[in-house]
Order: C-alpha cells, then structure tokens, then sequence
C-alpha cells in the first residue's frame, strides 16, 4: 500500500456511508463543493492550490488486492466487489491553482455518483486544504519582499514527509524563488539552493579551511555561511580569502546569516564585503522568519538580498488550518442546503464571477451565483478540468500556474496586500442564490428560523 496514494487514506465513516449508500441503492448523481467559511486572523485572502495533486488522485483512484483484502473482514462482500471495480467518472469544476479567492466561494466542484463523491470527500479536503493554506501563507513574504530571493527551508520542521514536499511546492505556486527540498526539484522542477550547515564548519580546524574546501568543491556556487562563531570576523576572513579562490577564477556569489540581530549583523557585513572589494557578493538571511520579520527588516534598511523562510511557512504558524468544508450542494436533481448552526451553506451549483476596475485593473467584487445564472458580467473563476474522469485540458505547467498567481497579485487592491487585515473584499450573495435558499427553507418549514440569514 502506497500511503500517499491509497485510497484508505480517508476516514472510517466514508466507507461506512458507502455501504449504506449501495445498500439503499443511492447511487444517483451528487455535487460537493469545498470552499472556506472564514479567512484566518490577518488574512485578506487566500490562493487557490492543490488541484493538481487532487486530479491526480482522482485519475489514479484503484483499491489493490492488498487494501481489498485487508476490508473485507471487516465490511461485506457487496461493498468489497463493488470497490474491485472502482473508479472516478465524474466530473469536475475548479478555480485554477493560483486564482486569489475569498469565503463562501467553491474553488472544487464534484459532481458524480453520490458513492463516488463521497467517498473522496477526505483526501480532496486533506490536499486542496493543505495547499492553498501554505500557498497563502507564502503569498504574504512575496508580498512583503516582492523583489527579494525567497527560498523554502521548511521540510526538516513540517509536519511529515508529504507535508514538506507540497509546502516547497505550494511555496513556489505563490512566487518564491526555490527551495531546499531535493525532492521538490526532481519531482516538480523547482529551483534547488543550498549552502552549509554549522556542522561542516565546525568539522574543519577553522573557518577559512571550510571556506575554500566548499569554494573549491562548489566553484559555481560560492556562498558561505558566515555566523557559526564571529559573524564580522568570519566577513573579514571571506574578503582575505577572495584573492586566492579568484586567482582559480572562482568567485564569491553570496553569504548567509542565520542568527543573531540579521539587520544591524547584515549592515556591517556589507560594510565589510564593500570594502573589500565584495561589492555584488549578496547577503542571505534564514532563522525563525516570517512575513512579519520580513516586513521589519527590510522597513529598518537591512541590505539583504534574500531569504530563507522555514518552519513558520511550512507549518503556517500562524494559522495552521482553514474552516473549509466539503459539501452536499445537489442530490439526484434537487438542490440541498445543510442548516446546521453557524454552518448554514448556500445551495445548488455554483460558479463566481468577478468584476475588474476598468481604470486600473484591479479586482473591483465578486458574486457567488447559480451555475446557471447567466446575469453577470465579469470573469467566471470556476472552469471545468475533468470530464468523465479524464482531465480535459492536461497537465497545467507549474511555472505557467506561478506566473498566473504573480500576475494576480497586480490585480489586488492596494490595501489588500498589506499583513493587517483591511476593508472585506466585497463578495456578493446573487438574487437568484438567496431565492432557491430561501425556497429551501421555506419547503422544509425552516424560514423562519434562517431569515435572517438572508
């Protein structure tokens, strides 16, 4: 069993339900969506991440002889015969990874034979989830150093190995520079940076021996780690050292500061670099940043380059989850609509449309309406990606899903890209929405109870 790919990476009550479902023989077609209740504390909005991921489980979704077997003690032979032949043929509705989104907008739709949507209601949760909250985390360092190297450090702290593999790639979705997770390069083709642990410093009898042994075994790639002992005595020896590894015609492209005061410790190492003829050497920092520490640094005139960003990015230590939910929104033709306390969700097929400024291009409001609806104007942000179980428009590029979130960070309102929450972004209910609850309500004698809601 791969356990990154198996489909009892779920939860208990999904085969459960399943069971019940084939028993009652309800097997009619159902729509979920998932979309976010709430942004976290601080967050003006969140980036859509994870469909790739999500599509290719879905495309890949087989029980194997091993997993049937090791069900079938435990559930009856209908349900085991009709998981050996399992497969996804639905369809599905999406945002594309990268698209900027807001509460109560579905960013997945399923619409499927209900067994089938519900029963990967937990994994497409556990990816689109994951994602698009460290996607959204990553998005605020971009923003605050939007010309700056960035590069995720985060795997060795994240929360397991599929953790820090998605973290390096949902990072890079929302514009950084790279990461140091080797797999994320093999696996997804991004950009793989790299210095020296304290370790090999203190392996060598001194710091200038560990110097020229790493420039002379990674000429191309000259950056040393400078603070394992006296950050601007360790500076003072790279300037000594720069003569003789250039006289080999190796170069000294950049230094790393990982502890300390990194601003008043980067100011006087570019003294030193500068005076010493280092002038387009760069400075890297790492150790415990985030956006915030980002922000400050650069607003007190720190000359640093770029930044290495690990454990609050990859464990989005400040909001470590999203109040997102997964849906029954339509069952066998009839719109559905859960009215549970402070989880009422609104019903039927969906889609989004948002409207630009036509002066500067900036996102202007957003309507949530029925699918159907064909009223607004403005871009539809929910397209459909799989038809029938297969993928309609292939494989999305990551570079091209990149470039697509930078271009949408241009779009954003000023204020919205600031770390503190501004104004809502306008998002708006549609007439026709609000009727079919409405409706809804009043059919199931609940109108009086959630007028107000509407």
């Amino acid at each position: 069993m791969n356990p990154l790919s198996s489909p009892l990476m779920t939860d208990n009550y999904q085969f459960m339900m399943l069971q019940s479902y084939l028993e009652q023989g309800m097997e009619e077609t159902a729509v979920f969506e998932l979309f976010v209740r709430k942004l976290p504390p601080g967050r003006n909005f969140m980036i859509a991440a994870g469909l790739e991921q999500a599509l290719n489980f879905l495309e890949n979704l087989r029980f194997s002889p091993e997993e049937l077997a090791w069900l079938a003690p435990r559930f009856p032979s209908t349900l085991i015969a009709y998981l050996e032949e399992f497969r996804f043929t639905g369809d599905v509705h999406a945002m594309p990874e990268g698209t900027i989104f807001f509460p109560d907008e579905p960013i997945l739709r399923i619409t499927a034979a209900l067994p089938q949507a519900q029963l990967i209601e937990s994994r497409m949760m556990n990816l689109l989830h994951f994602e698009t909250l460290i996607a959204s985390k990553a998005a605020r360092s971009v923003l605050a150093a939007p010309d700056k190297l960035l590069v995720d450090f985060g795997m060795r702290r994240a929360h397991g190995a599929e953790a820090g593999l998605l973290a390096a790639r949902a990072s890079y979705l929302a514009g950084f520079s790279g990461t140091a997770t080797v797999l994320a390069g093999a696996l997804y083709g991004i950009a793989l940076f790299g210095t020296t642990a304290h370790s090999y410093i203190q392996a060598h009898e001194d710091e200038t021996t560990a110097f020229e042994h790493f420039a002379r075994c990674h000429p191309d790639n000259v950056i040393l780690l400078i603070d394992t002992y006296d950050t601007e005595a360790a500076a003072d020896k790279v300037v000594a050292l720069a003569p003789k590894l250039g006289a080999d015609g190796i170069g000294i492209k950049g230094v790393r500061l990982d502890s300390g005061d990194l601003a008043m410790h980067a100011r006087q190492v570019r003294k030193i670099l500068d005076e010493g003829g280092l002038e387009n050497t760069f400075i890297f920092a790492s150790g415990n940043l985030d956006e915030y520490r980002l922000h400050a640094l650069l607003a007190s005139g720190a000359p640093i380059d770029g930044f290495g960003i690990g454990t609050a990015l990859d464990v989005s230590s400040d909001a470590p989850s999203l109040d997102c939910a997964y849906k029954l929104q339509e069952y066998a033709g009839k719109a559905c609509r859960k009215r549970s306390e402070g989880k009422v969700t609104w019903p039927g097929r969906k889609q989004v449309y948002r409207k630009y400024d036509s002066a500067d291009g900036c996102m202007m409001r957003d309507v949530v309406t029925l699918e159907e609806d064909n009223s607004y104007d403005g871009e539809p942000l929910v397209i459909p990606v799989m038809v029938a179980g297969e993928r309609i428009n292939g494989n999305v590029g990551l570079d091209e899903m990149r470039r697509r979130t930078l271009a949408n960070y241009a779009r954003l309102p000023s204020q919205m890209t600031a770390l503190e929450a501004a104004h809502a972004y306008p998002v708006e209910i549609s007439p026709s929405l609000r009727a079919l609850a409405k409706q809804l309500d009043e059919d199931s004698g609940a109108f009086s109870h959630l007028t107000q809601a509407l």
